[in-house]
Order: structure tokens, then sequence, then C-alpha cells
């Protein structure tokens, strides 16, 4: 792992604290892994995960019930542009709901349009209530060849291919208005749109290291994590971004601010690390699980956590 030269580069700080703690949820997912958490409020949420596994509370995570969708594949991804117009992300297909509550494929990208590739879509984001992003990746005998990035205008009644300027795996994206957005993914890619994804550029980093999330809080300050403890800021919209050495070798695979100074990461065997300074400096948490932690999301005071075997983790802010 390479670290910036940029001078004030900030150490993180790992340590044990004594917090109040991430709580964990029964759900009975029959051994699946859980990769997407989403909340509309502080009440009604969604899990997806392996095997086509969907959940749903309208109870703040006291009673969890199932929701069909179509499918066996693995749910990468869930987003909801308003309260009731949803989407989801499994294996090579988006699919939508109107109600929150049925669930229909919405698209499907098939071997046949790819020269016979597979096709995996990992994340989803509205810029507007129109226009919708899905980044993934293309692969041929799980070898990845291609990326691929797709978007709707018209509220994901259809769906178009774009160009990214990457060929490299896509993993995740992140939009602040309609027109400022980024991208993650693999060999340190950080791709980078001000005109509302007609066009991305790549922006500069000091790491080769896969990049599995993005999140910014506005169109300046920003944050992303990846492979060994990588944690990059950027207070500029991304033209620097600061690697943060954190000592950690342990992947990191979500993280979010649930305000402009208290931020969380999360990753495998069950680290989770907590700001309480913008992202400058991180605290380790003591955690329930050892279990990879895949995907995180906090609405206002309450944070949701899901990882391997269908761990579930509630942390309510004081």
């Amino acid at each position: 792992m390479r670290f910036s030269a940029a001078v004030g580069v900030l150490l993180i700080v790992i340590s044990s604290a004594r917090a109040q703690s991430w709580v964990p949820f029964k759900i009975n997912t029959s051994g699946n892994d859980l990769n997407t958490v989403y909340f509309l409020d502080s009440k009604r949420g969604w899990v997806g995960g392996d095997g086509g596994f969907l959940s749903y509370t309208e109870d703040s995570g006291q009673s969890w019930r199932p929701q069909n969708v179509p499918t066996k594949s693995a749910i990468n991804d869930i987003y909801f542009r308003d309260s009731e117009a949803g989407f989801l992300l499994a294996g090579n297909s988006i699919f939508v709901t109107r109600d929150g509550t049925n669930w229909s494929q919405n698209r499907i990208f098939l071997p046949e349009e790819f020269e016979g590739a597979d096709v995996e879509l990992y994340s989803v984001r509205f810029s507007s209530k129109k226009k919708g992003w899905v980044v993934g990746s293309i692969s041929k005998r799980e070898r990845v060849v291609d990326s691929i990035l797709v978007y709707t205008e018209d509220g994901g009644d259809s769906w178009r291919r774009q160009r990214a300027p990457s060929r490299l795996e896509l993993i995740h994206i992140d939009f602040v208005s309609d027109k400022r957005g980024w991208i993650v993914g693999d060999g340190g890619t950080i791709l980078f749109t001000r005109d509302g994804g007609a066009s991305w550029t790549k922006q500069n980093v000091a790491v080769t290291g896969t990049l599995y999330h993005v999140d910014f809080r506005n169109d300046k300050d920003g944050w992303v994590v990846g492979e060994r403890g990588t944690i990059l800021r950027t207070t500029d919209g991304g033209e620097t971004w600061t690697t943060i050495p954190t000592n950690l070798n342990v992947t990191l695979l979500s993280i979010r601010f649930a305000s402009d100074d208290e931020g969380w990461a999360i990753g495998r065997t069950g680290t989770i690390l907590k700001s309480t300074d913008e992202g400058k400096t991180w605290v380790r948490e003591e955690s329930t699980t050892r279990q990879n932690l895949y995907s995180l999301y906090f609405n206002k005071k309450i944070g949701w956590a899901v990882g391997g075997g269908g761990v579930v983790l509630r942390y309510e802010r004081q």
C-alpha cells in the first residue's frame, strides 16, 4: 500500500473504545450473507443478500418479514428514489418497486449483449427523480474484462450504457446533487462528474488497491474506503485526496457520515471505526461480531450494519 506524500497527512488513532455498542438483531436468513441495507426513515427498511434474500421491517427492526424478488442471484444494492419508488440490483438485473412491497424485473443484461460475458451490478443511485446510474463489472470466466456504467433519464423505464474512462471493476457510486457525482472501484479508481454524468474524468489518488465505497456530505467533503485499511479524505471535491494511514491490514467495505463530524467505517472480521472530527482521526470500536460487515446505513440517529451469516447490527446515536 502506498501513502500520499502530501504535507499534512493525518494519522489515524486506532484503539479500543468504550462506547455505546452496536446491538445485534435476530433475522433468519437461512445462513445467507447480507450485502446491503437501506432505510427510508427511522422505521421502514430493507436488507438484501445472497440467494435473492430480501427482508423488510416497518418497526425499526423489531420484526422482519420476507419480500419476494424473482431472482436467486445475490442482491448487491437497494436504493429508493422517493418514498415509494425503489430499485434493487441482483446479479445482472435491475428490479423496481412502485409500492415498497412488490418487486419486478426492470432490466436484465444478457451475455449475448456483451459477447458472451457476464454482467454483475453493484451500486445504484439517482441524482434526480428522472436520472439514475448503475455501475458494475463485465467478466469472462470469472475474470473482469470491462466495467459497466448505465443510466436512465426517464425514472428507470429504460437504461442506456455509457462508456466509462476505466475498464476496471466499478463498485460504488454517490451523487451529492444533480450535477456532481463520484464512482470508485478496482485499481484505486475514482471517477468524477461535474455535469450530471454527461462526462466522467479520473481523479488522482496515491493508492492502487480496490476502493469499495465513497460517501460525500456536500460537493467538497468526501471519504473513500478500500483494501488494507485504506481511508481517503478530500475537502475540495476530489481535486486532492489525502491518504490517512490506519495501521490496519483489514479491508474496509463501507463508510458513512451521520453528521458533518461523526463518521463510521466497517469492514472484514467485524471491524468498526468511528470518527468525531470530520474523518481526520478514527477510533476502533468494540464489535459484537467477527463476521465480515459489508454495508452501513445511517438514518438520522439510527445506524445499521449488515454482513456475513445474516448479521444485523443497530446503533442509536446519543
